[in-house]
């Protein structure tokens, strides 16, 4: 089977085709040329001639019969020879006035065609015929339709009821009242036993029928919904190509073409806007198969495509002669501009109130970051009547609404991948793009719409979901079986309402109509220009930023290095007062200048530390893969006197990993944190006193500990633990503040209050964090001392040592 016909056939219809008892093939039904099939309904005749020389290419083998000249008399011969150059003449003009500047390839669109009386003579005097000629190439087709009984067509009489049948249609507010008006009038007009307005489920879709009028006795198809096997694609694409289509009788002997295939093309001559085309033997089993013996279908046409049909059915046989014809035509057109003139008035109206609601939530997102904008009340899912909305931003993923589907951050890069994911995207029925069955997509936790907002290269997108919603329906066929055995043979058979088959349709939710669409393209514009200056400021804002803290560094260290000339000048001053003039002086006076000695050195030693803090601002940091077992060692060469002072046994549980960083900076973080534990180590008596230094792997910043993996998900951090005295977790951020202590400076062997800032300071120009815990030691542990602090700090890795 071609991957055409095969991507057309629903599976469940492929199933039920190799399923069946009999062999029926709906491929073939598929496939099947219509529109050259080299044939036409045996009441009218066909002659086709070329345009140039009027030299007949084409002509009906029923000519004889219907025109009183035989087939092989005909052709090859100048048509004028039939119907005179004055008439073929008026054939010529009449098919110019209808074509756009007489163009001699098919128009695509709707065909066209014009109609004129001719008149043939003949040995029982002259005979009259409404002739349709239309262009086909490099020909000119004339079908001839023998005049009906009963006196030449009245404009006039005629023209009353279509009036009246048009000024209904207008005063019609919805769709479904239009379709009632236009099959009562369409009925009144034609004479047929039912006529139904037919709508079509998508292009491809199924239909329903959704209004009626038909003779008593007949069973009632309104609401019922017929398989899209029905009606193929290639028969819908003549649907489109023509405004109606008549067939006379479904008995009909269908007169053949003659020659069968032309010499040019070595195809049948191209009927595709005939209107005596014959019909398909699998569309005539299927009339006969539900009791018809004629109809009609008049094409509902919304911005080119085939939104639905006017099917009428009769009882008997039925001519229609060329004006009824051209009325109903008229009256398809007329509906079909009604259809969109309600279509877009009920659009405009849901357009207002959602611009409204526009207004409301914009007003909103311009004020506040994209987190508020996914806030309840914030009025985002409700602009598109969505179960709930997400943002995705780089790694950042917000919510809005109902839970998130589990599979849903995936979908945007799985859609994508065909390249169909542009602008304003959506989907009422998600399983089915994807190729999934509902009950596949739903173990996967893919919702069954989709709205999509992209905005950038990267996978930036806002996007709303909708459940799927389940919608019963009564088919007039078996939806998985449109193939059974018939009265007429196994073939598409709809049984009528006496033999209703109830199905759920699934996979799909409400669809995203062309208002809510509308509306979402007008917010990504907003969004996309709003996300654009957010952009713009933050960058301005960074490198102001930048520039601040680059003025503030040089401050800093200009003010401590201009700072400590003066300050030593004042302990000298004091220091030779107290030399020089220390007999004279009272006590009072000597203790005095004795304090403002020690406080010029104090002094002197903070801006040493402030001094000490802005040069690592300024310094660029030497990078290189090192053990941090060794730089630890060098540590200890300042540090582990204090620690033995204090009584402090140092704990390495395992050999220290390779990290990539600056090896002095790296040292001066060691030391620190061990002299701090060395400081704050227990009181005596509370047993002994230790500090633990080791490595451990964490969760990356910014994700939860279960995100961890090899893939990235965790990092090494090193942490420097002790079982002294703890910090108060309210008291944790203070201590990582510049000359912020928790002590008196004159306790805990003193201090400037600078150790915590700069170790913090160290580890941001690594791009590592640190963070505090205590108590690091827990109460049953059995190491003595005090809670305890543990100082955690992460710094980047050479690519050797990541797993």
């Amino acid at each position: 089977m071609p991957d055409d016909v095969q991507g057309w056939l629903t599976p469940r219809a492929v199933a039920a085709e190799a399923g069946v008892s009999q062999e029926f093939d709906l491929s073939q039904c598929v496939r099947e040329p219509i529109h050259l099939l080299g044939g036409v309904q045996s009441y009218g005749a066909l002659i086709a001639a070329r345009w140039d020389d009027a030299a007949v290419d084409t002509v009906s083998e029923n000519a004889a019969e219907v025109l009183g000249r035989a087939a092989g008399e005909l052709l090859g011969r100048p048509v004028t020879e039939l119907i005179g150059d004055e008439q073929w003449a008026q054939a010529r003009e009449s098919a110019e006035a209808v074509t756009d500047s007489g163009a001699a390839a098919p128009q695509e669109g709707p065909a066209s065609s014009g109609v004129l009386p001719l008149t043939l003579e003949g040995e029982g005097g002259p005979r009259l015929f409404d002739v349709t000629v239309h262009r086909n190439g490099d020909l000119l087709v004339l079908e001839f339709e023998p005049r009906a009984e009963g006196g030449p067509f009245v404009f006039q009489n005629f023209y009353p009821r279509v009036r009246r049948a048009l000024q209904k249609l207008q005063g019609a507010t919805d769709v479904t009242e239009c379709c009632a008006a236009a099959v009562r009038e369409i009925r009144t007009l034609t004479g047929y036993d039912r006529v139904v307005a037919y709508r079509f489920d998508g292009r491809d879709g199924p239909g329903q029928v959704i209004a009626e009028d038909r003779s008593e006795g007949r069973e009632p198809w309104l609401d019922l919904w017929f398989p899209a096997s029905d009606i193929p694609p290639q028969a819908r694409r003549l649907y489109a190509r023509n405004w109606i289509r008549v067939i006379g009788d479904v008995a009909d002997r269908t007169a053949g073409l003659v020659p069968e295939r032309r010499a040019d093309t070595g195809e049948p001559l191209d009927l595709s806007a005939s209107v005596l085309r014959t019909v398909s033997g699998y569309h005539l089993e299927y009339l006969r198969n539900i009791g018809v013996a004629s109809s009609m279908s008049v094409s509902l046409l919304h911005e080119g495509d085939l939104w639905g049909l006017i099917a009428c059915h009769g009882d008997e046989p039925r001519r229609l002669s060329p004006e009824v014809r051209a009325a109903c035509e008229f009256f398809g057109i007329a509906l079909s501009l009604q259809l969109a003139a309600v279509a877009g008035r009920e659009e405009a109206d849901e357009l207002a109130r959602s611009r409204r609601a526009l207004a409301s939530v914009l007003a909103r997102l311009t004020s506040g970051a994209p987190d508020d904008w996914m806030r309840p009340g914030s009025g985002l899912v409700e602009l598109l009547d969505a179960d709930g909305a997400v943002l995705l931003r780089g790694t950042e993923t917000l919510t809005a609404g109902a839970p998130l589907p589990d599979a849903l951050p995936g979908l945007p890069a799985r859609l994508a991948q065909d390249g169909s994911v542009r602008g304003v995207w959506s989907s009422d029925r998600l399983p089915e793009v994807l190729g999934l069955e509902p009950e596949e997509a739903e173990a996967e936790g893919i919702p069954a719409g989709l709205l999509l907002l992209p905005f950038n290269r990267d996978g930036d997108l806002l996007a709303w979901w909708r459940r799927e919603q389940p919608a019963p329906r009564e088919w007039a066929a078996d939806p998985s079986r449109p193939v059974r055995t018939g009265p007429g043979g196994e073939r598409l058979t709809p049984r009528g309402s006496a033999a209703v088959y109830r199905a759920t349709v699934r996979g799909r939710s409400a669809p995203w109509s062309p208002a809510q669409r509308a509306v979402a393209g007008e917010l990504w514009r907003e969004v996309s220009g709003l996300l654009t200056r957010q952009v713009v400021a933050l960058e301005a804002r960074n490198t102001e930023l930048a520039r601040t803290n680059e003025d503030l560094d040089s401050f800093a260290h200009a003010a401590a290095h201009d700072l400590k000339e003066p300050l030593r000048g004042i302990s000298n001053a004091a220091a030779f007062i107290v030399e020089d003039a220390g007999t004279v002086l009272d006590a009072t006076s000597l203790r005095r200048l004795t304090t403002v000695r020690r406080l010029a050195e104090r002094m002197d030693g903070l801006l040493d530390s402030l001094l000490h803090f802005s040069r690592l601002g300024q310094v660029g940091l030497e990078r290189e893969a090192l053990s941090v077992d060794e730089v630890l060692d060098d540590a200890l060469v300042v540090a582990g006197g204090r620690l033995a002072e204090q009584g402090v046994t140092l704990v390495r549980p395992a050999a220290l990993p390779r990290l990539r960083a600056d090896r002095e900076r790296l040292r001066e973080v060691l030391e620190n944190l061990l002299v701090n534990a060395a400081k704050y180590a227990a009181d005596e008596g509370a047993g002994e006193r230790r500090v633990w230094v080791e490595a451990v792997r964490v969760a990356a910043p910014g994700r939860a500990p279960e995100e961890g993996g090899a893939d990235g998900g965790t990092v090494t951090a090193l942490v420097v633990r002790d079982n002294g005295i703890g910090i108060p977790p309210g008291q944790q951020e203070d201590v990582l503040q510049l000359f912020r202590r928790l002590h008196r400076r004159d306790e805990r062997g003193g201090g400037s209050g600078v150790g915590l800032a700069v170790v913090k300071r160290i580890v941001e120009r690594h791009g590592g964090r640190l963070w505090l815990e205590s108590p690091a030691v827990a109460p049953d542990a059995d190491c003595g001392g005090g809670p305890g602090t543990a100082v955690w700090f992460t710094l980047e890795e050479p690519p050797e040592a990541r797993p």
